[in-house]
């Protein structure tokens, strides 16, 4: 079939809550469960597009899979193109804002739409936009969450035993000694070797962010501060990235890549980790690299590991995979680690297949 032809038929959305194998406790609060929503895009030559979406909380399920539905029927009988649909859906949702879940909605649809034009091409997505799928080094995220020191510690060892030379801590304890006695602990654990994160989840003003920020210069060893204010104050950001040593990672909550613009504008981070269903799927993906490529400034990615293997792939200035494996209960073949790197499932598209057991399993 050629590719003019391959039509959009529907969605098919569905509500899950996976749950996590090591629940989180951040200084914003405590997540157990993966509130997930697979989104199926059906076109007239039975090729399915597949993405999913992280909710954050259950609460959330409903309304974005309202607007889904939504954008759903607006594109019936559409070509499968990703960016005459990320145009449509733009024009229709000016009025509303394309932030927030209306643009949560938009990339999964985007990121169906390259799954399905994979599919048709037999090539994985990757090799769709011009590079190659390879390893991207990745780190464990799925833990050392706040908790008591002891079994912040057995976590520590725990993740690196799952094949990584990275993890991150959260920090944003109530002190700045508790703070610190976390990051001793951990660095104690895993030793020089291996890669250390730290995130505080936006938890402190900026006056408190330079302050831990400068003790954390002391300490050494990490190799990012990720979000320690609040996302968007990008002016408040600057200011601590000027006075901490230690490189400031922030984008998670970039909405969109004309957000990501303004951040570097401001000089607000050393470092820029989109998240593909803030930042506008593959598409606005692409153009978030074309900014950090830009910019000079290494870019990784925030959860989603199954595509963001393949986007990182392609990204001119990839640094780390953040992995995470909230959605690996539902998915017939997960994303592994190798020494450290995360390896691109095989197979067309972004290689996604539901494990319908599962699914069923986990409906809501």
């Amino acid at each position: 079939m050629k590719l003019e032809k391959l039509k959009i038929n529907g969605l098919i959305v569905r509500a899950l809550v996976v749950p996590m194998r090591r629940p989180l406790q951040t200084s914003t609060g405590a997540v157990s469960v993966a509130p997930l929503l697979l989104v199926d895009l059906k076109t007239n030559a039975e090729i399915i597009g597949r993405s999913y979406l992280f909710a954050i909380g259950i609460h959330n399920l409903r309304p974005i899979a309202a607007l889904l539905d939504a954008m759903g029927e607006l594109l019936k009988g559409d070509v499968v193109a990703p960016f005459e649909i990320e145009k449509k859906l733009r024009a229709r949702y000016t009025l509303l804002g394309v932030h927030n879940m209306v643009l949560f909605a938009m990339s999964a649809i985007d990121m169906c739409a390259w799954d399905a034009l994979g599919q048709a091409l037999g090539q994985p997505v990757a090799r769709l936009l011009g590079g190659e799928p390879r390893p991207v080094r990745a780190y464990n995220s799925n833990g050392l969450g706040i908790q008591e020191l002891k079994p912040l510690a057995k976590e520590a060892q725990q993740l690196v035993a799952e094949g990584f030379s990275a993890v991150k801590l959260r920090l944003g304890r109530s002190t700045v000694a508790a703070d610190l006695e976390a990051l001793r602990v951990v660095k104690k654990t895993i030793g020089p070797k291996v890669t250390l994160m730290v995130d505080f989840n936006q938890a402190l003003t900026v006056a408190e962010a330079i302050r831990r920020g400068r003790m954390i210069d002391e300490e050494g060893g990490v190799l990012w501060i990720e979000e320690p204010i609040r996302a968007d104050d990008f002016a408040g950001c600057a200011k601590v990235a000027r006075e901490v040593a230690t490189p400031i990672q922030i984008g998670e909550n970039f909405m969109g890549p004309e957000q990501m613009a303004q951040a570097i504008a401001a000089g607000c981070c050393d470092y820029v980790m989109p998240d593909a269903q803030r930042i506008g799927g593959i598409t606005g993906w692409l153009r978030a690299a074309a900014l950090a490529q830009g910019a000079g400034l290494e870019m990784s990615s925030h959860l989603f590991p199954e595509a963001s293997c393949q986007l990182l792939a392609v990204t001119p200035t990839s640094h780390w995979l953040e992995y995470v494996d909230w959605a690996a209960p539902i998915l017939d073949e997960p994303v592994r680690i190798e020494n450290g790197k995360a390896i691109v499932v095989t197979g067309a598209g972004l290689g996604m297949q539901w494990n319908e057991k599962a699914v069923r399993k986990y409906a809501l």
